[in-house]
């Protein structure tokens, strides 16, 4: 056998091999897209179930008399924000992930603030109806705590794969991106100070 066969099939073996590795790979990243796709599908399936109690939070509120028409309103409004702020699943960039949620976020915030001060009307806390939808942002809190690790999850198996060798030659060449996680919110380190004698 001459030199030059043995080089053709030393390259031809090389081609192969890459070529497989390639296939294999792109499969491989293709099923871990569509885990993230799914996960974020949960993700914003949670945040819309939160978004659906809060009208019946606010009017539930409304019934107490006095009760401070700002804080209301800044629910409502955040509500407004966070609905409108919709990511294209197809582009779950660190960016657009993060956008998305600080929209949540204000919304997060708006809701702890009239979770605070509804503990001032003791008649509004007494009613079925507001401890049942209490009882639903609560549990519906957790459901979106629980999607949010498992698209994390799902991330950091893509963005991993994504960048481990020899997927890193082939994944910009067949356009998979990483994607961005959820973070903690800042200052979520630090525990919240609640009081109400104010």
């Amino acid at each position: 056998m001459s030199t030059r066969n043995i080089v053709l099939i030393v390259i031809g073996g090389l081609i192969l091999l890459l070529g497989g590795c390639g296939c294999s790979g792109y499969n491989g990243l293709v099923q871990m897209d569509q885990n993230v796709k799914g996960k974020w599908a949960n993700v914003e399936s949670d945040y819309q179930r939160r978004s659906d109690l809060i009208p019946n939070l606010v009017n539930t509120v409304k019934g107490a008399a006095d009760f401070e028409k700002s804080t209301l309103e800044a629910v409502v409004n955040a509500r407004a924000q966070a609905t409108q702020t919709k990511i294209d699943v197809t582009n779950l960039s660190p960016e657009k992930v993060a956008e998305f949620q600080k929209a949540q976020s204000q919304l997060s915030g708006a809701i702890g603030r009239l979770l605070v001060t509804m503990e001032k009307y003791p008649e509004l806390k007494a009613t079925d109806a507001f401890r049942d939808l209490q009882s639903q942002l609560e549990g519906t809190e957790n459901r979106i705590k629980v999607s949010r690790n498992d698209f994390n999850s799902a991330v950091q198996e893509y963005n991993t794969s994504v960048k481990k060798f020899p997927m890193v030659l082939f994944s910009g060449i067949f356009g998979f991106k990483e994607k961005g996680f959820f973070a903690a919110e800042a200052g979520a380190e630090k525990a919240p100070t609640v009081d109400f004698t104010k």
